[in-house]
């Protein structure tokens, strides 16, 4: 097969901001969406939807399914509008600050909590609460609710979200017990941080711009000439699948 090569048309500024203005807007409709559905997971599990008769009552494992794809909609096309933004390059809005570990584990772990149960998924968390490190939140926090919506599809019912502080760095792994990453994933994994690789280097893995978006905003977190990093093992106490996430 020939080695891809980029058109030499790149198209016109009018046309991107058109296609970014497109994606924008339905990201704004998914994210409308996936709200909708968290309220009616959230209003089954405690047993208060109000339903005309048992044939009225959605489908509560139908939902479930829905609002995973729209979480995983919403993903792709936060990430894909960032990386239209240039993601890492001079101008991009970053903002790495002092955040607490706590707040963090804390907002991560309730953007996670309805998908999860709907799913009887338990998410255990350990980390120490005390800490602080730079960071910019909402980039991590980004990364972290992908890398829990993809490890939904490989875990059998459990996930660990672990944080410590190991040396110079944070080091985030969220967890499962699931059989563990196919090979094509592990080695997606093993060259996100490669100087060589492009964004069409992971076009041919389903979770490919996931982890090129993971890899960029790990690279930007920077100090005293060290850099962050991503990396998926088959490892850990749950014995499946791990995202691991390194910030210095």
């Amino acid at each position: 097969m020939d080695e891809y090569e980029a058109p030499q048309d790149q198209g016109s500024p009018e046309l991107y901001m058109f296609l970014a203005s497109t994606a924008h807007d339905m990201k704004n409709s998914i994210s409308v969406l996936s709200g909708t559905l968290e309220n009616l997971l959230a209003d089954a599990i405690a047993g208060t939807t109000p339903v005309a008769s048992e044939a009225a009552a959605p489908d509560y494992t139908q939902l479930a399914q829905m609002l995973y794809q729209t979480k995983r909609l919403n993903d792709n096309l936060m990430q894909l509008l960032a990386l239209y933004k240039d993601v890492g390059k001079p101008g991009y809005p970053f903002d790495a600050v002092a955040n607490s570990i706590d707040e963090l584990v804390q907002q991560v772990a309730s953007q996670a909590r309805v998908l999860l149960r709907s799913r009887g998924i338990t998410l255990d968390i350990d980390y120490p609460p005390d800490a602080i490190w730079t960071f910019d939140e909402d980039l991590i926090i980004g990364v972290l609710v992908h890398a829990i919506n993809n490890a939904i599809r490989y875990t059998r019912d459990r996930l660990r979200l672990a944080i410590r502080i190991d040396g110079d760095y944070l080091e985030i792994r969220v967890e499962d017990n699931g059989s563990g990453f196919p090979a094509s994933m592990l080695e997606a994994g093993a060259n996100a941080m490669s100087e060589q690789r492009s964004a069409l280097n992971f076009l041919n893995n389903s979770s490919g711009l996931g982890l090129y978006f993971s890899s960029e905003v790990a690279k930007m977190h920077k100090h005293r000439q060290r850099h962050g990093s991503i990396a998926l093992e088959n490892s850990g106490p749950l014995g499946g699948g791990c995202f691991v996430l390194r910030l210095p």
